[in-house]
């Protein structure tokens, strides 16, 4: 798949596009993407259990990781950052291993991004570390954590996502900048 990209004149600029999906909105950088025809409003019964598997081991997975790190009250919230962190990192590289290197798949992404690294990470315990740290008058440890966490969470797809075009044999290539109003 490709894309001309704002600044490249006729130029043509390779981005990486989900198969399974077909966004309607023609400013989407995966307009020229065809639809594979599985689209459907109703859900897949193969999809959820792919997603429910996935969650079913990526939970007792954070779980774990809970109870290895120990954090004392009104501390840094060091599990649930790693855990987001970790969990970012391996997002980013899978997708794009996954997308770049692999043919598409109906199981395959729903099992790890949605089910596993979606059970994993755990959005709602940073924000509830992140309230009851400040609650607590822990505001200063609070807002640390709110910016760290997002910081480092980009940080670590980012690295991901150069690891697995790496490791899809592609090699890093910045990502062109695209314009909404094509």
């Amino acid at each position: 798949m490709s894309h001309t990209g704002p600044d490249d004149g006729d130029a043509e600029v390779e981005v990486p596009i989900d198969p399974d999906l077909a966004p309607s909105d023609q400013a989407e950088p995966s307009r020229v993407h065809r639809p594979t025809g599985r689209r459907s409003g109703r859900a897949q019964p193969g999809v959820l259990a792919a997603i429910a598997f996935g969650g079913a081991l990526g939970a007792p997975a954070r779980y774990e990781i809970t109870r290895l790190i120990h954090v004392a009250k009104g501390s840094f919230p060091w599990s649930t950052f790693w855990i987001n962190v970790t969990g970012s990192l391996v997002l980013g590289f899978l997708l794009i291993l996954m997308i770049e290197r692999f043919p598409p798949s109906r199981y395959l992404r729903p099992f790890f991004a949605t089910g596993f690294l979606g059970a994993y990470t755990t959005f709602s315990t940073y924000m509830v570390d992140t309230d009851t740290l400040v609650k607590d008058g822990h505001v200063a440890i609070g807002v640390t954590y709110l910016l760290a966490s997002a910081l480092a969470g980009l940080f670590a797809v980012w690295i991901g996502i150069i690891a697995g075009r790496l490791a899809a044999g592609g090699g890093y290539r910045p990502q062109p900048k695209l314009d909404a109003r094509q």
